[in-house]
């Protein structure tokens, strides 16, 4: 697995607050918003998709949902990204969903996980976010999963 950079650490961050940015006022109003959550972009690694274009591919937390995101890479955005994609990842395949966001990230992502109003703090959604990540990223074999 290859290791961050500084400036994509940097990008992650910034990725989590414009996401806040335009979210938040949203999720106020949802019944099981969690207001010990916050937001935060983690557990990202690089994943060759298929030949062609690099994809940074982890988890947003929010204070209602946690999310399977993947974020091209800048060398892949020669054309205006596709609606959806479709990422072929060791567990399986999943369909992403396009989002533009008002301070110009581009990302796709897929509802993993809603409702995390029983969770008491950012640090018990990094862990599950992480455990999240390590079924997604392990194939089904390894799993045990037929």
């Amino acid at each position: 697995m290859q290791t961050l950079t500084a400036q994509e650490y940097a990008n992650l961050t910034e990725l989590a607050k414009q996401y806040r940015d335009v979210h938040m006022r949203s999720m106020k109003g949802i019944s099981y918003f969690n207001p010990r959550l916050g937001f935060d972009a983690l557990c990202f690694e690089h994943v060759e998709q298929g030949g062609a274009a690099s994809l940074m591919v982890g988890a947003l937390i929010t204070p209602c949902a946690m999310w399977l995101v993947a974020l091209p890479s800048d060398v892949s955005l020669n054309e205006p990204l596709a609606n959806t994609l479709a990422l072929d990842l060791p567990s399986g395949r999943y369909l992403l969903n396009y989002e533009l966001l008002i301070g110009g990230s581009e990302l796709y992502k897929r509802l993993i996980l809603e409702d995390l109003s029983d969770l008491e703090s950012m640090q018990e959604a990094a862990r599950l976010a992480q455990r999240m990540m390590v079924q997604i990223m392990a194939s089904n074999e390894t799993q045990g999963i037929e």
